[in-house]
């Protein structure tokens, strides 16, 4: 893997060191969400899971973002869909209904929280599976994605790594959570009416490229959301 722009580029293969240096938060409290994507636009293959479609270059960014986080903020449906289960840094799961996906239960205290709204129909459920201390309540109906930052950043995980899905990272966008997007473009096309990397109202924010990689044909990229 090697960097076109951005730190080390024209250096040639980076080393892990490297890597983790390219995608160094800087500054915090700092959100940046992670996807993947085909060169047509689909963020998922026939499996309807977005491991159908990456690759071993997109598998390494992930797992050094994953060590670079404090801690994971997903989407419930994405939660359920993709299989999340306990880490060993806590998953925020984002729902409107605030309810606990099932191989998300029975983690240790604190490792599995939940971020809602307070006219969610199971609250009381993610208090009793969760702990009241681990349910963030911020908002009515949806959930205020900067004070969930906020609230995250006081407890001192201050560098937020999001994996989506769409409607989150448009939502994170949209309401100017999001620092950062970082997004792998696999050298495929699938077609078909697979979803894309966002999903929602429209929105229009610009991104700053900061950082390119490429392997194998594989594009990686981090854009900066500017004001």
């Amino acid at each position: 893997m090697r960097a076109l722009i951005g730190p080390h580029a024209g250096t040639g293969d980076l080393t892990d060191e490297q890597l983790a240096e390219v995608y160094a938060p800087p500054s915090t409290p700092w959100l940046r969400v992670n996807m993947v994507s085909t060169v047509d636009g689909s963020a998922t293959g026939d499996s309807g899971k977005s491991g159908s479609i990456n690759n071993d270059a997109d598998k390494r960014v992930f797992d050094t973002l994953r060590r670079l986080a404090d801690a994971v903020v997903v989407g419930a449906g994405t939660a359920r869909i993709e299989g999340y289960r306990p880490a060993d840094k806590p998953t925020v799961v984002v729902s409107r209904h605030a309810a606990v996906p099932e191989k998300l239960r029975g983690a240790a205290p604190g490792l599995v929280q939940m971020a809602t709204g307070a006219a969610a129909d199971h609250l009381e459920e993610a208090r009793t599976l969760l702990g009241n201390d681990h349910v963030h309540v911020l908002g009515s109906h949806r959930v205020d994605l900067s004070a969930l930052k906020a609230r995250l950043a006081e407890r001192g995980l201050t560098h937020l790594l999001s994996e989506g899905g769409p409607h989150l990272l448009r939502d994170l966008v949209a309401q100017g959570a999001a620092d950062e997007l970082t997004a792998t473009f696999v050298p495929r096309m699938v077609a078909g009416s697979h979803p894309r990397i966002t999903d929602g109202p429209e929105i229009d924010v610009h991104l700053e490229l900061a950082t390119l990689l490429e392997e194998d044909g594989t594009l990686l990229g981090r854009w900066l959301v500017t004001p």
